[in-house]
């Protein structure tokens, strides 16, 4: 692990039945409904010190994804679900087998 967490961000029985990773981790801690639109820097100065699985033995702050995330605000789940994706893959926190294709840039 990247970090000694005092706990782990899946609880004692994983997020319902099963570990989450990356983007649902974050999607938790947001309220569709009434979060958006949603400011970068608030967001991460509320969670980002929050742990966030990347794979099965990597977890790091929701900061550190936050790092390349230029877009200060998301009008909805698509938004920051896409700038998140390119931020991730740019800094190797996407461990899907071929996420090297999709990243056309390194600034999300």
């Amino acid at each position: 692990m990247s970090a000694d967490w005092p706990h782990d961000p899946d609880g004692e029985e994983g997020s319902e039945g099963m570990r989450k990773y990356g983007h649902a981790v974050i999607a938790k801690k947001i309220d569709e409904d009434e979060d958006f639109p949603l400011n970068r820097d608030e967001f991460v100065a509320e969670y980002g010190e929050d742990p966030i699985r990347i794979d099965y033995e990597t977890i790091v702050p929701m900061k550190d994804i936050f790092e390349q995330v230029d877009q200060e605000e998301f009008v909805d789940f698509p938004d920051l679900h896409k700038a998140l994706g390119r931020a991730m893959r740019a800094n190797g926190y996407w461990f899907y087998e071929g996420a090297e294709k999709f990243v056309k840039n390194t600034k999300a």
